[in-house]
């Protein structure tokens, strides 16, 4: 029997009918910006709020990503393909990671599971990832921190969207050093062609406040400026975005600001802002 991750914040994030998400998501990507990149994409940053608010900021990064999206078939006509398939046409895996919310814990947390769901259908893990990563200790198993949290989740309509046959390799930080876990992370990406980071920006500063504010995050994300990052930058998975430049500079990936928006912007009043930015990683 398939173990299922049910959806948990279908109806307060995202919308819980099928119909309505799936119209909202080809909304939001038929919205978006139209981008290139100058390499191979290899890492996102996305914000996570609900679809209201940051949906458009998200949409950015996914609409690049359905451009670059391999078609459903493992033969291309001899155009090579941004995401390599795997042997067997299993497709494309991503690497999702994000804050915990609810639950506190000490490392970083995958979730032993066949397949997560939302209103759109099934998304299914990349199992083998999952249980080498238990196996060799590299991740702890903890259902309790997965069952509430929305990081993650509402990433998966998007992703469900743009890269149907997507397999995922969910993973929530708690306090660890994102040093030590880019680390552990590495050893996988041999295996991932896309690396997912879900996080929001500052928190409830008036606009002008926020904006300023959320400048530094540009700076420090597109200049590798790690000490800026961790002793100025307000994002709620800095952990995640650490991990993610931190390999990003190992591998000589290079950093791109691709949007930036708040809720002042999107849905809400311009008193007590949450900012959302779009970042890409290319090589």
């Amino acid at each position: 029997m398939k173990r299922l991750r049910p959806a948990a914040v279908a109806g307060s994030f995202y919308p819980a009918s099928s119909e309505r998400l799936r119209k909202t998501v080809e909304a939001l990507l038929a919205q978006a910006h139209t981008l290139t990149l100058e390499g191979r994409l290899r890492g996102l940053i996305v914000p996570h709020a609900g679809y209201v608010y940051s949906g458009p900021v998200a949409a950015t990064g996914y609409k690049l990503l359905q451009d670059l999206s391999p078609s459903p078939s493992p033969i291309r006509g001899g155009e090579p393909s941004p995401f390599p398939f795997r042997e067997g046409g299993q497709g494309v895996r991503s690497l999702l990671l994000g804050p915990a919310h609810y639950v506190y814990f000490v490392g970083a947390a995958t979730l032993d599971c066949d397949a997560w769901q939302t209103p759109l259908g099934t998304v299914k893990c990349a199992t083998d990832l999952i249980a080498r990563a238990l196996k060799h200790n590299d991740l702890q198993n903890n259902p309790d921190a997965h069952a509430p949290e929305h990081s993650l989740e509402v990433q998966l309509p998007f992703v469900q969207t743009v890269l149907p046959n997507c397999e995922i390799f969910p993973i929530l930080t708690g306090e660890c050093d994102y040093r030590e876990l880019a680390c552990t992370l590495d050893s996988y990406l041999d295996e991932i062609d896309l690396f997912i980071v879900s996080s929001d920006l500052s928190h409830y500063y008036p606009y002008d406040e926020a904006v300023e504010r959320d400048a530094l995050a540009h700076r420090a994300i597109e200049s590798f400026d790690f000490t800026l990052m961790e002793d100025r930058v307000e994002a709620c998975g800095k952990t995640a975005i650490l991990t993610l430049m931190q390999i990003a500079k190992e591998r000589h990936w290079k950093p791109k600001l691709l949007d930036y928006r708040n809720s002042g912007d999107t849905a809400g009043d311009k008193f007590r802002v949450v900012g959302y930015g779009c970042y890409a990683f290319y090589e």
